[in-house]
């Protein structure tokens, strides 16, 4: 049993290695950002530029990475399972296209972007380009090509990652922010344009089928994953667009100014809970056709309980290291005046947490075909996110937003949890759910209360506590991991 379970970690080590390092130098644009950026408001606009983005990635693939690789189990024609995958999202994305060119204008300045129709046709292209090679990628990943997938990622990362810093240091003006921020979504576009050069044999050689039947049962498979992933991505990402325009008042001088710099200042802190989310990013590549291939293993529940102890175990320690050495973290924001956010972290580090539990949770909905469940969750989620963050904003702020995450999905990891007993029950091993949970939690509080000037000493006795949390979860998964091989 310990032999897929050894493969899944491989393969998310392969596959999530673009994600991590990738991550890992994005988090070194958060400095170089933070630090060209002065005003927390300029970084603000680029915040959410991207939450958008996540919005029209969602709806652009439209689900069909996931309705591939569950149509690939029954197709004894792979490629048209593929093909009709493909000529979907490109059906799809010539219509947005052609609806952004033709109301650029007002859409900037119905998101207060006004005068920068650029930024909406810069922003459109960078995520039709993305949607468009998503399905070759998932290709690549179903193939287990995973070095030629890392290799991709890898590229189109670097190229963004140069052109950041080559714009930002050598042509940026504190006179005019509005250029960096053309900058940084220049820089994207050319990133992402390498990307269906280097997946052209995946791209260009796609035959267009007729199968009427096959295309429509895709699309009834995808439709409640793209309610589902739409509705999950307001949970993700629309407290930063709710934070600006309900904080903006045009009655108020510099109202704007200060929405924005609000959307700034939680934005980059919300970065360094984003450390969860990569180990999450890495796992869900590898997890998702992982999961669809062991469908016709008689252990298959077995093999996905353990997977869930472990990931359990994985996250809870990342919560504890980010948490307790915030200290350290903190450096990767630049300015002081954005550190006042740095409450936050905790506070979302812990909703990422239950946010992967509830997607290691959501393979019983996709193996069982029953993904209107999804969508039914992360609607409720999406009501919860708005109605929160909608009444407490204008009052707490991006508090409100913080505390409306962790609500949120501890609320999804629950009604998932339920219904995923009664309708493909799989038996999660709630003892070690809580044990590692509480003990995370129990060492946080504390860590916390080691907090006293001597910076280094402080730092070692909560890294202390870390390595008694990882020292614990090790011992009571090692047999997993690294038990006798099977053949």
């Amino acid at each position: 049993m310990s032999s897929p379970l050894r493969k899944l970690v491989g393969q998310t080590a392969i596959y999530g290695l673009p994600s991590i390092l990738g991550r890992l130098l994005n988090y070194l644009l958060v400095p170089l950002h933070t630090y060209y950026f002065a005003q927390a408001s300029d970084y603000g606009v680029i915040s959410e530029l991207y939450a958008w983005v996540a919005f029209l990635i969602v709806l652009l693939t439209f689900g069909m990475e996931t309705a591939f690789f569950r149509f690939l189990q029954n197709e004894s024609d792979k490629e048209k399972a593929y093909s009709a995958a493909f000529w979907s999202v490109v059906g799809i994305n010539s219509l947005f296209y052609l609806f952004i060119l033709y109301f650029s204008n007002d859409l900037s300045t119905a998101l207060l972007f006004e005068g920068h129709n650029e930024y909406i046709v810069l922003l459109g292209t960078i995520v039709m380009i993305d949607a468009l090679t998503a399905l070759p990628l998932a290709r690549l990943r179903m193939e287990e090509k995973a070095l030629r997938f890392a290799a991709i990622q890898m590229t189109s990362i670097g190229i963004n990652i140069v052109l950041n810093v080559v714009a930002m240091v050598f042509f940026f003006s504190a006179e005019r922010p509005e250029e960096g921020i053309l900058f940084i979504l220049l820089a994207n576009l050319i990133a992402s344009l390498a990307k269906p050069l280097l997946l052209y044999d995946r791209i260009f050689n796609v035959v267009f089928i007729k199968d009427w039947g096959l295309y429509k049962r895709m699309w009834r498979y995808a439709i409640p994953l793209v309610i589902a992933g739409f509705a999950g991505i307001i949970n993700e990402t629309f407290d930063r667009i709710l934070l600006k325009h309900l904080l903006y008042d045009p009655e108020i001088p510099q109202s704007l100014n200060f929405a924005e710099a609000q959307v700034g200042i939680y934005s980059a802190c919300y970065k360094l809970a984003m450390l969860v989310t990569i180990i999450l990013q890495a796992y869900r590549y590898a997890a998702e056709p992982f999961f669809f291939k062991q469908m016709q293993n008689q252990d298959r529940n077995t093999v996905y309980v353990r997977v869930m102890n472990i990931f359990i175990a994985m996250v809870c320690a990342v919560f504890l290291i980010v948490s307790l050495n915030l200290d350290i973290f903190k450096h990767f924001i630049q300015k002081e005046a954005y550190w006042e956010g740095l409450r936050v972290v905790p506070i979302l580090l812990l909703a990422n947490v239950f946010l992967g539990i509830y997607y290691n949770q959501s393979i019983w909905y996709k193996l069982s075909g029953k993904t209107q469940y999804g969508a039914y969750i992360t609607i409720v989620g999406a009501i919860l996110t708005i109605a929160i963050n909608v009444y407490y904003i204008p009052q707490y702020q991006y508090m409100a937003s913080a505390w409306a995450t962790l609500i949120v999905y501890a609320t999804q990891m629950v009604l998932s949890y339920i219904l995923g007993q009664r309708m493909y029950p799989i038996p999660y091993n709630l003892k070690k759910f809580f044990l590692y949970l509480g003990l995370s939690l129990l060492l946080f509080w504390v860590g916390s209360l080691i907090n006293f000037d001597n910076t280094p000493l402080k730092l070692f006795l909560r890294n202390v506590l870390v390595l008694v949390f990882i020292g614990f979860a090790f011992v009571m998964e090692k047999s997993y991991l690294f038990g006798p091989r099977t053949h």
